[in-house]
C-alpha cells in the first residue's frame, strides 16, 4: 500500500507541476499513444521500437515542457518554476537537456568509428547506420531509466528509485486516460487546464469523483 501510494503522489505531483499547458497535455496523449505502439514492437523489433520511441514519443512529450509549459508562478499549487525543478523525482529540464544531448549526438560517434569501439560490425550504407543508431538509442533510453533510478537509490531511498521507474514505465497508459481530453479542450482556444491543480484525478475512485489535495510536496 505504501508502494501504491508513493506512485500516486508521483503522478499528482508529475500532473499539477509539470502540465499545466493544453498543448503539453496533448503532446502528452501523442506521445503516450506511439510509446504504446513502441512497446509492442519492442517484441518484435527493437530498432523500429527504438525509432518511434525517440523520434516521436520523447520528442513530441519534451516539446510540451520545453516550449509550451509555462515557467511563471504557479498560483494553484503555489510553487515557483525553480522550486519544481529542486524537487523534482526524475528528470527536471536540466537533466533533460542533458539526456536529449547525448541522445541528439550520439550517431556522431558512429561516423567517427563505426564499430563504436568495437561493439558493431562496419555499417554498409544508410539502413545499417540507422539501424546502429537505433541501437544506441535504445541503450540510452535504458541505461537513462536505470541511472536515474539508482540514483535515487541513494540520494532518496530504494522504494522511490522503484517507484519512479514504475511511473515511468506506466506513464503512457496514464497519459491516455489522464489527457484523453486535451485536444478537444485545444480546439475550443483552451490553452491552459482552468482546473489544473485543485483537485487530484485518481485512478481507482469510481464514478468520475476526484480526491482534494491535501497536500503539497515538500520534499
Amino acid at each position: 500500500m505504501q508502494f501504491r501510494e508513493a506512485l500516486r503522489e508521483q503522478r499528482w505531483d508529475d500532473h499539477r507541476y509539470y502540465h499545466h499547458s493544453r498543448i503539453n497535455q496533448s503532446l502528452h496523449l501523442v506521445s503516450a499513444l506511439s510509446f504504446l505502439g513502441a512497446y509492442v514492437m519492442l517484441f518484435f523489433d527493437p530498432v523500429i521500437s527504438a525509432l518511434v520511441g525517440w523520434l516521436v514519443s520523447m520528442t513530441s512529450r519534451q516539446a510540451g515542457h520545453f516550449f509550451f509549459e509555462p515557467r511563471g508562478y504557479d498560483h494553484n499549487n503555489q510553487a515557483t518554476h525553480e522550486y519544481k525543478e529542486e524537487i523534482k523525482v526524475g528528470y527536471n529540464l536540466q537533466r533533460k537537456v542533458v539526456l536529449m544531448s547525448l541522445w541528439a549526438l550520439s550517431p556522431l560517434v558512429l561516423l567517427i568509428d563505426p564499430t563504436l569501439f568495437g561493439i558493431f560490425e562496419p555499417y554498409h550504407g544508410v539502413s545499417d547506420f540507422i539501424r546502429q543508431t537505433a541501437k544506441i538509442w535504445l541503450a540510452i533510453g535504458l541505461g537513462g531509466l536505470l541511472a536515474r533510478t539508482i540514483q535515487l537509490f541513494f540520494i532518496k531511498d530504494v522504494q522511490t528509485g522503484l517507484v519512479w521507474a514504475t511511473k515511468i514505465l506506466t506513464d503512457p497508459f496514464h497519459d491516455v486516460k489522464l489527457y484523453y481530453k486535451a485536444p478537444l479542450a485545444l480546439l475550443r482556444g483552451e490553452l491552459i487546464d482552468p482546473g489544473h491543480g485543485i483537485h487530484r484525478p485518481d485512478e481507482d475512485i469510481e464514478d468520475g469523483d476526484v480526491e482534494p489535495v491535501l497536500k503539497t510536496q515538500n520534499t
